[in-house]
């Protein structure tokens, strides 16, 4: 494993580990989730990253909901999907903000991994964290198409 430098990404057992704290300041919450994507680019997967409305204003609790939301979509990519193609999308939809992360993956039963007794949790905590925050999750996957999940948050 390569030693740890200033701000790097790394994947440990399996799961995307920021080795710093995130200063969106620094890096907006575009720039933090696609410094997330390091360890995906590295073993050669195509990784892209679409801010349409690059420079918007997000709050800080959004945009950490949104990082810690990316954070875990990107690890389950990273450990199940055996993608060679991801998109993330992080935009502004009709007064809300949308991260929409895509793969083309081999996909899984969303009901039964978000359902489950032993599986899905980061997927279950992130739907009850997304819900208290006044937002919606919405997962769409099969294993011919891969996996799209959107997650949106009201701006207001």
């Amino acid at each position: 494993m390569k030693s740890l430098l200033s701000g790097e990404v790394v994947a440990v057992r399996g799961v995307l580990t920021d080795t710093h704290p995130v200063d969106f300041h620094a890096l907006g919450v575009a720039g933090a989730i696609d410094r997330l994507a390091i360890p995906l680019r590295d073993r050669g997967t195509v990784v892209r990253l679409e801010t349409p409305h690059h420079g918007m204003e997000v709050d800080r609790q959004s945009a950490i909901l949104l990082y810690r939301a990316a954070q875990e979509l990107l690890s389950n990519i990273y450990n199940f999907a055996q993608a060679s193609t991801v998109t993330v999308r992080l935009g502004c939809v009709s007064h809300s903000v949308q991260l929409k992360v895509t793969d083309d993956g081999g996909g899984f039963d969303a009901p039964a991994a978000t359902r489950g007794r032993h599986s899905g949790m980061g997927l279950r905590l992130m739907r009850l964290a997304v819900g208290l925050a006044g937002g919606q999750m919405i997962i769409d996957s099969s294993a011919a198409i891969g996996t799209c999940v959107t997650i949106t948050l009201p701006l207001d």
